[in-house]
């Protein structure tokens, strides 16, 4: 009896060892009857550097490790927020320009922004170098490619007309380029919107010569969030111990890209299972490594989203007659589940 008695010691004791070991992931290995809580993350795109941090997080076993299962998703056709407010994603990326219209509604989507993945906004106008369009003015008697959104045209008559030029006098045609580099090369007329840590470093490694200026150095009012992360409001006042474990380590995941940028670079394109990066393994990490320095940059923190900025842009849109109700102060973010 007492052999036995120290044979099921022994098997105890192991049991209790293995359970508390490490995965092979980094996590933490769970006890069959902890299971790992369920969160799916709905994207605005295919796969790009301003997601790294959720696929280094992934990779990594930071999620595994805070007791989370995480599943990174395409967005469906009526897009990541709808589907996040929906509740079919717990949380999905947008941009705080096109969150404005999914809060004053008359259907408002059910989501809040709880972080910024990128602290400034790095969208501006490229066009071929020597064309006169490293300023707003300089577009004037030029062809402007666009989206046709309302917004976007708002922000580029502003910053033309403030700089000195006549809005009126620039030609505006449909956007339909999908390498701008090359048809600024094949265009010198036009100028084009575009978030620098692609587009622009595409133009780089081409060997393009490009002028770039970017809004948020015309207008402070324009140094918007772009991208954010948003997450579903029931799933927020219901689970926010589990929201606050996934912002702690998708935080780990951004923070592991910024001091190890080419490793982040080439973990992002082995976990895209679309395969739209397969190809464009250089332009992926030239982005990482000029993005790296992005995505916390003055802030005290990453994720962080100040309130001045946030409510600023709102306050302009709701002058400019963009959005039909007014967003109140604060509304539509918060910090409150930052690590």
């Amino acid at each position: 009896m007492k052999k036995l008695a120290a044979l099921l010691l022994s098997v105890i004791l192991l049991l209790s060892f293995a359970a508390c070991g490490k995965t092979d992931n980094g996590g933490t290995a769970q006890n069959d009857t902890n299971e790992l809580e369920k969160i799916t993350v709905c994207l605005d795109w295919t796969p790009n550097t301003n997601h790294t941090g959720l696929f280094v997080a992934l990779a990594k076993g930071y999620y595994k490790e805070a007791g989370l299962d995480v599943t990174i998703i395409q967005p469906p056709e009526n897009g990541a927020v709808q589907a996040c407010s929906a509740g079919q994603a717990q949380f999905a990326v947008d941009f705080q320009d096109t969150l404005a219209p999914a809060f004053t509604s008359d259907t408002p989507m059910d989501v809040t922004a709880v972080a910024a993945l990128i602290q400034h906004n790095t969208s501006g106008i490229i066009s071929k170098k020597g064309e006169g369009m490293d300023r707003p003015a300089g577009i004037e008697g030029k062809e402007y490619l666009t989206w046709d959104n309302p917004t976007e045209l708002a922000i580029m008559k502003k910053v033309v007309t403030d700089d000195g030029g006549d809005w009126s006098k620039v030609k505006i045609i449909p956007n339909t380029v999908t390498d701008e580099a090359q048809d600024i090369t094949a265009n010198p007329s036009h100028a084009i919107w575009v978030f620098y840590a692609w587009s622009g470093i595409n133009a780089e490694i081409s060997g393009v010569d490009t002028d770039f200026f970017y809004f948020k150095d015309i207008d402070s009012t324009f140094d918007y969030y772009t991208p954010v992360l948003v997450a579903n409001n029931s799933y927020l006042a219901s689970n926010p111990e589990q929201v606050k474990a996934f912002l702690k380590a998708t935080k780990e995941g951004y923070e592991f890209a910024i001091e190890n940028p080419e490793e982040a670079a080439d973990i992002l394109v082995a976990g895209d299972e679309t395969g739209s990066l397969t190809g464009s393994e250089d332009l992926v990490k030239a982005s990482q490594i000029w993005l790296a320095d992005k995505y916390v940059a003055d802030a005290p923190q990453w994720g962080y989203i100040d309130a001045a900025r946030w409510n600023a842009f709102y306050a302009w849109l709701y002058s400019e007659g963009l959005i039909e109700k007014e967003i109140p102060e604060n509304f539509g973010f918060t910090n409150e589940f930052l690590s």
